[in-house]
């Protein structure tokens, strides 16, 4: 046990050195930590809603909504696809979570069926022998479905999140339905809310300059509302329910200027682009719509075939609506509506309350368990001291590293921490000096006996503990895990410093001193 490899030694410098860098960040001001050269680590460990104040949401996703929608969309292709194949049909329509249609000639049955249940793959479909068509989503895939629905939500507010520049927002799934954010240090909780309530779903549909928009919309057919025009007045807009080219085409999305105006430029990919351009090719001086949320904001007329793959949506813009317009874009239509159940607002001083309160309790503990070690075990205490201070450190590196945010449970986590820390040398300590005092032993046997017959017991210990922040982590919400998070990593980090690197201090000294008495 008191031989140790070169490589090992090398190993325990190389980790205290890289924990110091990637630690450092966290002591610098900001603005020496961006002036740090590009492969220097600039991460710091964030701090959570309840340190600095901020904006905690709660939301509903209206799952209901999106199946719905999904049952539309296949009404829309139902209707395409037996015009296409001339099968006579009436009263196609969704309500109460489910499609019907009957058919008009029951002899068209076999090929009726054969078209909704290629059309409806993941639906149940029952038929009658009257020609009743009733289709509903299957509950299996109702299931995946909500969980496909929810973690797409997730990820888009994520990315809207990511491009207003919020850092280090918090997501959660709440139950089958639900979705938690905390936003720490935001200062303006409703444009983040107008932000993510907005479905934005963007569609590219023809104007149906047949119709009244003031009387009853033909089949196949809305009334929308468009953008107020400079007197004030909203414009109505009969527009195919048909559906040109979908927002999800979109691959970017600008805010820029044009003639002295705010507007939003787009790119669509090569499948949207293709088919913008086979649709403005074939309908040159047809007006068509751009539908946000079901709304008309722009209506222009194709002058000739757009072939770029790009264009330009104008309308009465200001700066910042046309960035919100286009961070929408960017990040994609959320699969389903959401709402807001709970909106909390934590005041800055709080958090300053917070954190003053984690310091003390923090350096209090430190100190004492300094001054504990040092008269206890003497020049083994130090040693003990200095794997302290680099547990600490590398607490903070991987924090650091792995971009966590620092909450008040997870402060009470490194506060534990810190008392914990020190178990590991109290029992080799303690072994060591029952060697001397009990057995007999020299310097080296005794210190080799030391660390080798408490390694188990230390092992055990932090191991059980270990596991115990697992199930938290893994069972827990919120505080809770990040409690467990702090816990976890000074467990993993003090059974490194506390027996790797104070066995290498201890080694160390014995070699250099050749010892033949131990004082401890």
């Amino acid at each position: 046990m008191v031989q140790i490899p070169r490589w090992q030694t090398i190993a325990v410098v190389v980790i205290l050195l890289l924990g110091l860098v990637y630690a450092l960040p966290n002591v610098l001001p900001r603005f020496d930590t961006e002036s740090l050269p590009g492969w220097v680590p600039h991460k710091t460990v964030s701090l959570g809603l309840d340190l600095q104040g901020g904006s905690y949401l709660l939301m509903e996703v209206d799952l209901d909504a999106a199946f719905e929608q999904e049952l539309e969309d296949l009404e829309q292709r139902l209707r395409l696809d037996f015009r296409a194949a001339k099968v006579l049909f009436r009263n196609l329509g969704v309500s109460g979570g489910r499609l019907q249609v009957d058919l008009v000639n029951v002899e068209q049955l076999a090929e009726a069926r054969t078209i909704v249940i290629e059309a409806a793959q993941g639906f149940d479909v029952e038929v009658s022998d009257e020609g009743r068509f009733e289709v509903r989503l299957a509950e299996l895939t109702r299931d995946g479905r909500a969980t496909s629905i929810l973690n797409q939500a997730i990820e888009i507010i994520r990315l809207r999140l990511d491009e207003t520049g919020t850092r280090e927002p918090s997501i959660q799934r709440q139950g089958d339905d639900r979705i938690l954010v905390q936003l720490p240090g935001v200062d303006d909780p409703q444009r983040i809310k107008d932000l993510l309530g907005t479905p934005a779903v963007m569609t590219f549909r023809f104007v149906d300059e047949t119709a009244s928009p003031f009387g009853t919309a033909p089949a196949g057919s809305a009334i929308l509302q468009g953008e107020p025009d400079e007197q004030g007045q909203v414009i109505p807009y009969v527009v195919n329910k048909r559906i040109m080219v979908k927002g999800e085409h979109l691959t970017d999305s600008q805010a820029t200027f044009q003639d002295g105006m705010a507007v939003v430029s787009f790119v669509f990919d090569t499948i949207g682009a293709k088919r913008f351009a086979d649709a403005t090719r074939d309908n040159v001086g047809r007006i068509f719509a751009i539908v946000l949320d079901n709304k008309v904001i722009s209506a222009p007329r194709i002058r000739e075939a757009i072939l770029g793959g790009s264009g330009i949506i104008s309308g009465n813009f200001t700066v910042q609506s046309a960035n919100d317009l286009a961070i929408l874009l960017r990040a994609g239509a959320l699969p389903a509506p959401i709402t807001y159940l709970e909106e909390r607002t934590v005041g800055a001083s709080l958090g300053a309350d917070s954190i003053a309160a984690g310091q003390i309790a923090s350096i209090l503990g430190f100190a004492l368990v300094i001054v504990f070690m040092g008269a206890t075990y003497g020049r083994f205490g130090l040693y003990a001291n200095a794997a302290l201070i680099a547990n600490l450190v590398l607490i903070f590196a991987v924090l650091s590293g792995l971009q966590a945010t620092l909450t008040l449970p997870g402060i009470a986590g490194i506060v534990l921490t810190i008392g914990m820390a020190v178990d590991a040398n109290v029992l080799i300590f303690e072994r060591i000096r029952e060697e001397v005092h009990l057995n007999g032993r020299g310097p080296v046997t005794a210190i080799d006996a030391g660390y080798r017959r408490a390694l188990t017991t230390i092992i055990d210990s932090n191991l059980t503990t270990l596991i115990a922040a697992i199930l938290l982590f893994q069972f827990g919400t919120g505080p809770i895990k990040g409690f467990a998070v702090t816990l976890g990593i000074g467990l993993v980090t003090s059974m490194f410093t506390a027996i790797m690197l104070t066995r290498l201090l201890v080694v160390d000294w014995l070699r250099r001193r050749r010892p033949q008495t131990l004082q401890i």
